[in-house]
């Protein structure tokens, strides 16, 4: 059975945030900016909706119609490049979210800083299923929506793996590492990951 996807709107606001908190409170990135489970509790709300309001007004938010999953996605440039407001994003993240965290604006950084430039890519930042529905392959299905359309148009596309366990999705789906791991200091690791397009088949 097929996965309903939609696109989101600010109507959503609520319901991404939800769903990404939801996802990623034991996310092993997540438990790295927020050490304290009592501030992750009360902050990490902040962080999905930062990333949230990001998303939605340069990218592209995909959910399913039943709100079981959602996932964002930026288009990125070949000619990408860091101007003085890229480089004040993550300082700018940070007073809105929880300004005597280093950390929320040190992921920001560490990331940018391992972005692959220099070709027109898609981006999936995040994505997030909803606890209880894991493990029915409606993430992959958001994904594989966006892929197929870059095999059409030739587009290879990009991530972040935060845990093992997506990274091994991502792996299935046609990524390959694009690099070494990102350490995160005293923390986990994140892996950059890389697809490039699949060659259409004839009809």
């Amino acid at each position: 059975m097929g996965v309903a996807i939609r696109t989101a709107g600010a109507e959503d606001r609520e319901l991404i945030v939800r769903l990404l908190d939801e996802a990623f409170q034991d996310d092993p990135v997540s438990g790295w900016v927020f050490p304290r489970v009592e501030d992750r509790r009360a902050k990490h709300p902040r962080l999905m909706a930062a990333f949230t309001d990001i998303v939605l007004a340069a990218g592209r938010i995909d959910v399913t119609e039943d709100g079981s999953a959602c996932a964002l996605w930026l288009s990125m440039p070949a000619d990408e490049g860091h101007d003085d407001a890229e480089d004040e994003g993550p300082a700018q993240v940070r007073e809105a979210v929880d300004p005597g965290n280093e950390r929320v604006e040190s992921i920001g950084r560490l990331v940018a800083a391992v972005h692959p430039t220099g070709r027109a890519h898609e981006y999936l930042w995040m994505i997030g299923v909803a606890p209880g529905r894991q493990d029915e392959g409606i993430g992959t299905a958001l994904i594989e929506a966006v892929l197929d359309r870059c095999d059409r148009e030739g587009l290879p596309a990009y991530l972040e793996a935060s845990n093992v366990r997506s990274r091994n999705l991502y792996e299935r789906l046609g990524f390959e590492p694009a690099g070494p791991a990102l350490n995160l200091p005293d923390g986990p690791s994140m892996w950059p990951m890389w697809r490039e397009p699949r060659p259409q088949r004839p009809a």
